[in-house]
């Protein structure tokens, strides 16, 4: 998640153009897929260090490596660790080998653990607002990424980007994620990789063109609605930092939901693809019980789906962790992993 957001997912299209472009490009659907091995399920995780000062050595840095011990004892199976990769680019977009080194040690804490690492470059506005410059900047991260990690960490997957959307449209999108994946699949031809469906208003999933023959792949989006409940009382927001209370959780709030989860459920059955609800959660200013509500419907949709998800996120800000304190909100934690009985 980014701070600031303009439109997120209300319906679901289908463009027909799209996938004839898709099947086109890399092979009829019912084409045979590559032998590969299973796709992991990641099953219940959630977001780390996106604005933590890990990666400048330890400067304004809540997260501890020890947090993945509470991560694991909490019932998650993985993290979702967002990498701000561009901020680290030198001349040539060459990455610091000071900041790989400190990823290296984050990935190898978290597979200590027996947790999956999910690795996201989470350059969200650069991406939505400058395509070109975005796109030299992915590409040459990816081909670093992959050459360093080819061989190593086999459990760890590569998120190619967070929320494109904004300025690149979904042949942008499409052009691009290929072409990373291409350079991925040069060194790793069985890393599992994820592919994000483009972050609209629409969440048109039927526009995602991947290859057929590649079964490596798992698809995600993330879930905000509605966004006036879920960001009531955010601070960074003129708008909406004058928001709430609102509540959530009447029939109607549920079966608005379940339509959109039932229409992204559909097309990945059609598809044979996974999907990762990578992002959920509400801020901390609303209402504890309505907070509460919302997470859980969302985490056993998902569960009942057979999607993996990640909450967003461990501490800061929509945190489930109180770093000060070094313990779970248990509110927050009860509704995404209830107690088992």
């Amino acid at each position: 998640m980014t701070p600031i957001r303009a439109r997120w997912p209300r319906s679901f299209k289908v463009a027909a153009a799209a996938l004839i472009v898709a099947s086109l490009l890399f092979g009829a659907h019912g084409a045979e897929p590559a032998v590969s091995r299973e796709v992991p399920k990641l099953g219940r995780g959630i977001n780390i260090l996106g604005y933590d000062g890990i990666w400048e050595g330890g400067r304004n840095a809540p997260f501890r490596l020890d947090n993945l011990t509470a991560i694991k004892k909490a019932g998650f199976s993985h993290v979702r660790i967002n990498f701000f990769g561009f901020k680290f680019m030198g001349p040539g977009n060459v990455l610091d080998e000071i900041v790989l080194r400190r990823l290296d040690a984050v990935i190898e804490e978290v597979l200590a653990r027996n947790l999956i690492p999910v690795l996201d470059e989470h350059d969200t506005h650069l991406c939505q607002s400058d395509v070109a410059g975005c796109a030299d900047k992915l590409r040459t991260f990816w081909r670093q990424l992959a050459e360093r990690y080819a061989g190593k960490y086999p459990a760890l997957v590569f998120e190619v980007l967070n929320e494109p959307g904004g300025q690149m449209s979904s042949a942008d999108w499409n052009s691009l994620f290929n072409e990373c994946l291409e350079i991925i699949r040069r060194t790793n031809p069985d890393r599992p990789v994820i592919a994000a469906v483009l972050n609209t208003d629409d969440l048109t999933v039927g526009e995602l063109a991947l290859p057929a023959a590649d079964r490596n792949l798992i698809v995600t989006f993330h879930y905000y609605a509605p966004f006036r409940f879920t960001h009531q009382g955010a601070p960074w927001s003129p708008a909406l930092s004058r928001i709430g209370p609102l509540d959530w959780g009447g029939a109607d709030d549920e079966a608005k939901a379940t339509a959109d989860f039932n229409k992204m459920s559909l097309w990945a059955e059609k598809e044979k693809r996974p999907v990762y609800l990578g992002e959920f959660g509400v801020y901390e200013r609303a209402p504890p019980e309505s907070r509460a509500r919302y997470l859980s419907f969302m985490a056993r949709s998902a569960d009942r789906l057979g999607w993996s998800w990640a909450y967003w996120q461990f501490d800061h800000d929509f945190a489930a962790f109180d770093s000060a304190r070094q313990a779970w909100k248990p509110g927050i934690l009860r509704a995404l992993i209830p107690p088992s009985h």
